[in-house]
């Protein structure tokens, strides 16, 4: 049966979303659309469609909602942002994809997206975009245009049986590795996700090893990496259907790891990361917490410091 993608167009006042986590790296967020086409059965953002009353199952990735006024809503709220008493400097670090891939395939044609970067070229605004797709080299223009800019790669596992099972409509791993060396090439500080980590599925260390060895070889500017987080009902349910169909031996072992939490336990946890810094070391590779002590502003750096990428982004996951 072919797939049946409905776009609804969905103007809003504002674009820019105050992010007042502490622990995030960064203070506002953008995201031009609701849904996203690649259906990832992990995304933490499914439960987003139920605040507009639609479901979030298949739905998520099949009812597209396009914020059509994305460019003048972002242009009015940083205009009336630059004339407050903190003035530009208060706006703060802007994430882009925190929700929904901000290139995912309608991007191609609503260029929703390639707006708002047209209107964040104008502001001296520190701007990180996370992506699965190599659409982003389109804007590569734009990117360098852009005074403070950093792009984030989502990178889960090299082996294309989970990949097409847990990310069925994103681009190949292999077209995102190479857009990690295309835009290094070009001087834009890239760095990758090598996110969610799948227990029992991605997490194997020869698999690990290849991805951290494929990494080397493209360069990225640091890596980051995180297990796989349940963290509403919503994307927990859908995540268990897709276990349920694809690999029903695991939905039990599932169940009993992620019992009552969102997150795997720390023992599992643990071992993996400790083997995943190794890697890194060994290929010399930054991992992202190094890059954010690099990147920590010193004590008389001003208080809108954009030093370094914006990393750290867990909750995309």
């Amino acid at each position: 049966m072919k797939r049946q993608i409905r776009y609804e167009p969905m103007p809003v006042k504002t674009m820019l979303n105050a992010v007042k986590a502490p622990s995030m790296p960064f203070e506002q967020s953008i995201n031009p659309y609701r849904g996203c086409q690649h259906g990832c059965a992990f995304c933490y953002a499914r439960s987003t469609h139920s605040f507009l009353g639609a479901e979030a199952d298949d739905t998520f990735q099949n009812r597209i909602f396009l914020k059509t006024n994305a460019a003048e809503a972002l242009k009015e709220q940083l205009e009336k942002m630059a004339r407050s008493r903190k003035g530009i400097g208060g706006i703060g670090r802007i994430a882009i994809g925190t929700a929904t891939d901000p290139y995912q395939q309608v991007e191609a044609k609503a260029q929703l997206t390639r707006q708002c970067l047209e209107v964040l070229a104008d502001y001296p605004v520190p701007v990180s975009i996370t992506t699965r797709s190599p659409l982003i080299l389109r804007d590569l223009d734009l990117l360098r245009r852009m005074p403070d800019v950093s792009v984030n790669i989502s990178i889960g596992t090299l082996r294309t049986d989970i990949w097409r099972n847990f990310e069925p409509s994103t681009p190949s791993p292999a077209k995102r590795l190479d857009t990690v060396r295309q835009l290094g090439q070009t001087g834009i500080p890239v760095g990758v996700f090598v996110a969610p980590i799948l227990p029992f599925l991605s997490d194997g260390e020869e698999d690990l090893h290849s991805l951290i060895r494929a990494l080397a070889e493209h360069r990225p500017e640091y890596v980051m990496s995180s297990f796989l987080r349940l963290s509403t009902r919503e994307v927990k349910v859908w995540f268990f259907h897709t276990l349920r169909e694809l690999y029903p031996h695991l939905t039990e072992t599932y169940a009993a790891l992620y019992n009552g939490t969102s997150s795997a336990p720390e023992s599992y946890r643990h071992p993996l990361r400790h083997k995943i810094r190794q890697w890194l070391v060994q290929y010399g590779l930054r991992d992202s917490e190094s890059v954010r002590l690099a990147a920590k502003p010193q004590p008389d750096d001003s208080a809108c410091s954009t030093a370094g990428p914006a990393v750290q982004q867990l909750y995309l996951f």
